[in-house]
């Protein structure tokens, strides 16, 4: 049952979920939850859930995705401990709803909208309370005495006091729910020190003393929250393509019944199996197959292909393409969380949320950083009274300047902005991250190190049909309908109505086997059957039966359209290029002459890869290796980072770091130019929030910064350290001879 489906009618939003009614099953046997947490806004309340939910007994994994609120809950056992981790949520002052894509577009509509509501209360205060404070600077209680000034004090108290209580209800709810898990955020040092300025100026208002800062304090509150919309705001241009993924299966599906009607539902209420009509034009919400029809589908947003590929019936297709050419009957096969769409979402957010090192870095210092920040302004106020001599309000409103100015906002999103903005541009290239710390290894990589078949070439071989005997190809056949090897694949293609043969083990890097009476039947590389070796060049397969003489089968894979321009292109860039091959010398040979690539070995086995890519590690080399996902798992996960092209269906099976879909070999480039964006901008943001930092402590200690102008660099460096990051997002010229434009 889905998590719509499981909805009662009419529910009340606001009452507390029953979690068991959402787990889902994993794959592995285990349960999972998936739920939206709202009021969660900076990493300080992802770390506070993930420990919290993972001290709890039996659960063995908790995420949660701040740029999609996301979070999943791993355990195995009973379903019942769904209602402890939903407890375990509210009792950290965090609510939690069922996740669904719509949830989080209007989640994020509401609270800006909120935002917006109390920043114009603030503003609008803020104003009217200026001009009130304009007449006591300017001297207006002076001739009349006293009186008038606390006259405009008391009339400043009723503008401002009622407009902090509404607008700052983002920062007040947050500090309180942060107090009752008796923890603290950022929240909680500018809820205080917009309270002790409020506080402090009644005071003075109810003893008619000559100083009020209500115009402080409401300025104050409304910077912040001008900070704060804007920092919404710029997190949602972060995180848009997770959005837009999400929204691409969202839409209604025409689902035709057994009696010919038509009906629209949600694509979580289709059921697999069900035909569904989908017109020109139309987003396909569903994965499956065509049942009839032929058109062409733009699988852009989900492949970065941007040539249009060709349906007709058989054909896979996914959620998120788009049919453009004809309307197409379609047989589903996945719908929801269980689509390919989902998928990628998932590993794009799993890949986010992850600790990488500068991540770790920023909430080791973002968690030491609250009780500094609180020590510094106590430190301040006990130090301009004690020993500096100061009058109690001035000395609290240095202390008030301290705690705004030294709010880690800056240091908390240094990273998570470059790494969402950096797997967002990835994504809309066609190459997904599947590990946070790939950008980071990436980064440093030295060498480059090429698989051959499907990755410098197309992987889609063709067998020559010349003089091959029908019966030889049908048995050959038979044997690679146990396979997902590129040769393999395309002798079935070349035999039509091939069955795979039952008892076929496949040996890595040698062929598939099978068993008979009359002795084993072999079908592979001319090695691995003791066939004596010859110069002819191209990929070929042999099938070697019992009693029977070995028949030879040849093929044509070309190279990737772009494959020279970005071998081309690496080297020109300092990196060093091989090639490695399970293919004969010949053939290896052949493609690293045209490619010009000076190092390649042929007749490579799994573990001579894993070999060779150890000894470049032992000479100090930092390598990507880029290889078929499904082939080359030891080699990938050998390598310091690893790239893989992938069709749609292998995202999830593939051992990479990252994959990439496509006919083109351009996304090696870019992901080896974000990952190197990536790394600079997560150095300037360190360097900008710790220079923020050493300019405005001293300054704000030395009572040189107002809480007024506190606020306003508070949310100046917060700003133009996700501003820095959003630079990850444009485009930048290609180099000269480069096969991309990153």
């Amino acid at each position: 049952m889905t998590l719509a489906e499981s909805l009662p009618a009419g529910r009340d939003e606001a009452a507390p979920i029953d979690a068991g009614a959402y787990v889902q099953v994993a794959d592995d046997g285990g349960l999972r939850l998936h739920l939206l947490v709202e009021g969660a806004h900076c990493g300080g309340c992802v770390r506070r859930i993930e420990q919290g939910l993972a001290a709890l007994p039996g659960v063995e994994e908790a995420r949660l995705n701040l740029t999609t609120r996301r979070l999943s809950v791993g355990w195995h056992g009973e379903r019942r401990l769904a209602g402890r981790v939903t407890a375990k949520i509210a009792e950290l002052g965090y609510r939690a709803v069922p996740y669904e894509p719509s949830r989080l577009t209007a989640d994020d509509t509401r609270h800006e909208r909120e935002l917006l509501r109390c920043l114009a209360v603030a503003g609008f205060a803020a104003a009217n309370v200026m001009l009130l404070s304009v007449s006591v600077w300017s001297g207006a209680g002076e001739e009349s005495g006293a009186v008038t000034r606390d006259l405009l004090h008391w009339f400043s108290a009723l503008i401002a006091l009622p407009a902090i209580a509404y607008a700052g209800r983002p920062f007040f709810r947050s500090a309180l729910a942060a107090l009752r898990a008796r923890t603290t955020n950022m929240d909680v040092p500018i809820s205080l020190g917009v309270l002790l300025a409020a506080g402090m100026s009644l005071h003075e208002t109810i003893v008619s003393g000559p100083h009020a800062y209500f115009d402080s304090a409401i300025t104050l509150l409304f910077f912040l929250l001008v900070g704060r919309y804007l920092d919404r705001r710029a997190r949602g241009r972060a995180r848009s393509a997770a959005e837009r993924l999400l929204a691409l299966g969202a839409q209604a599906v025409t689902v035709l019944r057994a009696d010919g009607s038509q009906v629209l539902l949600p694509p979580e209420q289709v059921e697999p199996g069900a035909t569904v009509l989908v017109a020109a034009g139309e987003r396909i919400a569903v994965d499956g197959s065509v049942a009839s029809g032929t058109s062409e589908i733009d699988s852009q947003l989900i492949t970065g292909e941007t040539l249009l590929q060709p349906a007709a019936p058989g054909t896979r297709v996914f959620a998120g393409t788009t049919n453009v050419a004809a309307p197409l009957r379609l047989t589903v096969a996945a719908t929801g969380e269980k689509t390919l769409l989902a998928e990628i979402v998932r590993l794009m957010e799993c890949a986010e949320q992850r600790k990488a090192r500068y991540v770790g870095l920023a909430d080791r210092l973002s968690r030491i950083y609250a009780p500094v920040v609180h020590l510094a302004a106590l430190a301040a106020f006990l130090g301009w009274t004690l020993v500096g001599g100061l009058a109690w309000q001035p000395a609290l409103l240095i202390a008030v300047a301290v705690l705004i100015v030294t709010c880690p906002c800056a240091l908390g999103l240094a990273v998570p902005a470059v790494q969402v903005m950096a797997s967002g541009r990835l994504l809309r290239r066609g190459i997904l991250l599947k590990s946070a710390t790939a950008l980071e290894r990436l980064a440093q990589v030295d060498t480059v190190v090429f698989d051959k078949t499907g990755t410098l070439t197309v992987g889609r071989p063709e067998l020559r049909g010349e003089g091959i005997p029908e019966e030889a190809l049908a048995a050959a056949a038979a044997l690679a309908a146990n396979s997902r090897h590129p040769l393999a694949r395309a002798l079935l293609r070349a035999a039509t109505g091939a069955r795979p043969a039952e008892g076929v083990i496949e040996v890595p890097g040698c062929g598939l086997e099978q068993v008979t009476d009359a002795g084993p039947v072999r079908l592979g590389s001319r090695r691995w059957l003791g066939l004596p070796e010859d110069s002819a060049a191209g990929p070929e397969l042999w099938l070697q039966r019992p009693g029977r003489a070995p028949q030879r089968f040849v093929f044509e894979d070309r190279l990737r359209d772009d494959a020279a321009a970005v071998v081309a292109e690496l080297a020109r860039r300092g990196l060093a290029v091989e090639l490695l091959s399970g293919d004969r010398a010949p053939t290896v040979e052949a493609v690293a002459g045209s490619l010009g690539i000076a190092e390649a070995r042929a007749g490579q086995t799994p573990a001579d890869k894993v070999a060779r890519l150890e000894a470049l590690a032992a000479e100090g080399r930092r390598v990507l290796m880029v290889g078929d996902g499904l082939n080359d798992a030891p080699a990938l996960a050998a390598a310091a980072v690893s790239l893989s092209p992938s069709s749609a269906i292998d995202i999830s099976q593939t051992a990479a770091d990252a994959v990439f879909q496509g006919a083109r070999l351009a996304p090696v480039l870019e992901a080896l130019e974000v990952a190197r964006r990536s790394e600079r901008l997560v150095r300037q943001n360190f360097a900008l929030a710790i220079l923020y930092n050493l300019f405005a402590v001293p300054l704000a200690v030395a009572g040189f910064v107002t809480p007024l102008i506190a606020a306003a660099a508070m949310s100046a460096s917060s700003l133009t350290v996700i501003g820095n990051a959003l630079r990850l997002g444009l485009r930048r010229r290609p180099a000269a001879g480069s096969a991309t434009a990153p």
